[in-house]
This record gives structure tokens, C-alpha cells and sequence, in this order.
């Protein structure tokens, strides 16, 4: 994708062949800094407190973690100690232990000497599918929002709904809810976003706003309580949605408060998709709620808010009274009854053991 006219990704490997750049997300809207990853506990950091985040980049920069790790060692013990390291970092995105399965299986066997240029190979060839991957979920979905587009009155747009960010910024490139949204933009339909806020990390607020302006994409920051209100009157004509993890069954595992939309879409009658990479399935889960575990995060996040200030200082400020107990749960899982189809890169599925087993026989075969 492009910010001010100038193509960027989220993460590559830095000129001198071997460290990791990355745009740091918690500076964002307000700076576009990147940093530099040169160990794997730096690399394990940038994930745990969240300079990268969404599931298929939090896979690639596990992966590139992997090959800073063996750079410094390439012994069976230092490979041991990387996997354990990063997959303790977030437990919930299926990606992470995907990724790190891949860097394993193409460097355990292999001579010490070759470890860390096998790494870095596997490491790169991850980045590179996540694109592919992606950009085959836009052309996928991008069928549902011409369709509607066609039943629309000349002039007007068509209103898509979208919570926290699976957008370019929690992938290697293009993303993955945003794919079909950016291609049909990019092809002249009048489309026009609502991005939740999606607290307490405010992501829709801060970083599918601000991906989207850069594109170019029309688009209007709401308050998470309020895609019910906008599906009441008509003025949502779909819902896509990215996700962490999806289960055998089709349960979806995506940012707090997702449960809740597809409550008010199937109430609506508005179609309700979740738009995910291959990686991100995990054929080893038949039941979301039961089995998926969910992120507590720090009480912080939600006791605190950091913005800009008129005189243009980033402050944190304290928004809970002293004292007051403070849950964070990251995630929810919204089931698969709830969910219109999955959009994949290999079509538009059904939210089902069928569907997906039908779609993806190689995966589910391995699970069984």
C-alpha cells in the first residue's frame, strides 16, 4: 500500500541484510516512526507490547524473530528457546504458532552453518504468501461488494462496517478485511467505510482511519456502540470483519466487541463476513467458545487513553476513578451461525465444518 504517495509494508529486512524494520503502530496516527529489531527478545517485545499487531503479521515478525535468534546461535537449544520465547507473547492469533511451526519444520534438520540462511529464506517466502494470500481475499470478496453496488441508485455509495484493524497495517501488505474495500475503491466503486473506534486501544480510530485516508478511502471514525444504531436505518450494507483464529466449525475469534456487531447485523438482516488468511484456521479447535484462549490484557489500556494535545504533545491520561476494579478481555468469539461467510483465498466459503474442510481438505486432513 502506499502512505503519501510512497509504497511501505509493514515489515522487510533492513539494508544491511539482516535486522528488521517495522512501522511502529503505537505511534500512529500522530507519527509514522518505524524501528529497528535486531535480537529476538526485541523481536518478542515488538509483539508482546504491540508495535506490530493483527495475526498475519504477527506471524512474519515471529518468523524473522526466529532467524534474529539463530544469527546469534544456531544451536538445537537457541532454536528451542526462540519458539518458546515468542509463541509465550500473544496466545490467542493461531498465526503466531503457524509461522513459528514453518521456521522450525525448514531449519531443524538442517547443518548448523545453514540454519540462519534457511531462516531468513523461510522467513521471507512467509511475507510474500501473507501478500498473495491477501490479494486473493480482496479479488474473493470484492464480488459482494459490486453486487450491491449494482442495486445502488447512481451517486450512491456503499457503506461498509468494519471493527478494530485488518487492514494493510496487521498484515505484511494490502490486509485482510480492507482487501476487498481497497480493490473496489481502486476500481471506481463509490465505497465509503465506518471504522469502529474499537476500544480500549482505539485501533479502528487510529489505524484503519488512518490507512484509509492515506489510500484515500471515504471513511467516518464512530463510536463502537454505534453500528447498531446505523444498521437500524439502513445505513450499513455489510459488515467485514478480519479475525485472529477461526475454528473447524467456523467460530470466529476476532477484537472485543465483534461478538456484539454480528448480534446487530443478524438482528438487521445485514450481511455479516469475516475476511481471513489460510494460516489463521486452526482445524485443531471445534468449539471457539470452549476452547480458544482469550487475552487478558493490562488494566492500563483501559483505565488510560493517550491522544494529541492542541499544542501538539502526545499525553496518557488516566479516564478511571482511582481504585475501580478493571477487566480487559481482548477478544470474543462470535459463532459461526452468526457469520454470513468466510471470505478466503480460495473463495467465499460457508462458516462451517463442511465449508471449510471443502475448502482447505489439506489442513483439516492434517487435524484429524
Amino acid at each position: 500500500m502506499k502512505v503519501d504517495g510512497r509504497p511501505m509494508r509493514t515489515i522487510w529486512v533492513e539494508p544491511d541484510g539482516w535486522s528488521v524494520g517495522i512501522i511502529d503502530q503505537t505511534a500512529l496516527p500522530h507519527r509514522l516512526t518505524t524501528a529497528r529489531l535486531a535480537t529476538l527478545d526485541e523481536a518478542a517485545h515488538a509483539i508482546r507490547a504491540m508495535l506490530i499487531r493483527g495475526a498475519p503479521l504477527i506471524g512474519a515478525t515471529a518468523a524473522y524473530g526466529v532467524c534474529l535468534a539463530l544469527r546469534q546461535d544456531t544451536s538445537d537449544d537457541a532454536l528451542d528457546r526462540a519458539y518458546a520465547v515468542l509463541i509465550a507473547t500473544r496466545p490467542t492469533a493461531i498465526n503466531l504458532k503457524w509461522a513459528l511451526d514453518e521456521m522450525m519444520a525448514a531449519v531443524r534438520n538442517r547443518p548448523r552453518a545453514e540454519r540462519a540462511a534457511a531462516a531468513y529464506r523461510r522467513a521471507a517466502e512467509i511475507c510474500e504468501e501473507d501478500v498473495a494470500i491477501n490479494t486473493a481475499i480482496g479479488r474473493n470478496g470484492l464480488p459482494l461488494i459490486e453486487a450491491i453496488a449494482a442495486r445502488k441508485k447512481p451517486g450512491e455509495r456503499v457503506n461498509v462496517l468494519t471493527h478494530c484493524n485488518a487492514g494493510w497495517l496487521a498484515a505484511v501488505d494490502v490486509g485482510t478485511a480492507t482487501a476487498p474495500i481497497y480493490l473496489a475503491h481502486d476500481s471506481g466503486i463509490s465505497i465509503h467505510v465506518f471504522a469502529d473506534e474499537t476500544r480500549p486501544r482505539n485501533q479502528g480510530a487510529s489505524l484503519t482511519a488512518w490507512e484509509l485516508g492515506k489510500h484515500g478511502v471515504p471513511h467516518t471514525v464512530i463510536a463502537d456502540n454505534t453500528g447498531g444504531h446505523l444498521m437500524q436505518h439502513g445505513l450499513v450494507d455489510l459488515v467485514i470483519v478480519g479475525t485472529d483464529r477461526v475454528t473447524a466449525n467456523g467460530d470466529v475469534c476476532n477484537k472485543i466487541g465483534t461478538y456484539l456487531k454480528a448480534l446487530a447485523a443478524r438482528d438487521n438482516n445485514v450481511p455479516f463476513y469475516v475476511a481471513l488468511p489460510s494460516p489463521t484456521i486452526d482445524f485443531s479447535v471445534a468449539d471457539g467458545v470452549a476452547e480458544i484462549p482469550i487475552e487478558e490484557r493490562s488494566a492500563d489500556e483501559v483505565a488510560s487513553m493517550s491522544g494529541r494535545t492542541a499544542d501538539g504533545r502526545i499525553e496518557t491520561v488516566r479516564i478511571v476513578p482511582d481504585g475501580s476494579a478493571v477487566a480487559n478481555y481482548g477478544f470474543d468469539v462470535t459463532p459461526a451461525r452468526l457469520v454470513s461467510g468466510l471470505i478466503t483465498d480460495r473463495g467465499v466459503i460457508a462458516a462451517s465444518p463442511a465449508g471449510l474442510a471443502g475448502a482447505f481438505p489439506e489442513r483439516a486432513g492434517k487435524a484429524e
